[in-house]
């Protein structure tokens, strides 16, 4: 049976360090760390690569970053697989949220 690891732990100083490596920018990463501390510095991984991506980090550095966190890659595809997921469901929200004026 293989063991499954439901949460992954990264200091502020590697994360930190992970981020610069992948060229995020000093105020970006000081609005991520505030934007983690909102969330009591516990964020699933969906939404932790979608507030990586709203910051400037490409999805391929987004993989660096979470390797580097320790996640295996089956659990990066799943993750990345459910963050383009929530980006469909969220045009398609928009679209079925727009209105149209007969007039």
């Amino acid at each position: 049976m293989v063991e499954r690891i439901d949460s992954f732990a990264i200091s502020r100083s590697e994360l930190r360090k992970v981020l610069v490596s992948v060229g995020m920018a000093d105020r970006n990463i000081m609005a991520l760390f505030g934007m983690l501390d909102k969330a009591h510095k516990h964020v699933n991984a969906v939404a932790f690569v979608t507030m990586m991506q709203r910051m400037g980090i490409e999805y391929d550095k987004s993989i660096i970053v979470l390797r580097r966190m320790g996640l295996d890659d089956v659990t990066i595809s799943n993750v990345m697989e459910m963050v383009d997921e929530s980006k469909i469901d969220a045009e398609i929200g928009r679209i079925y949220n727009a209105t149209v004026d007969m007039s």
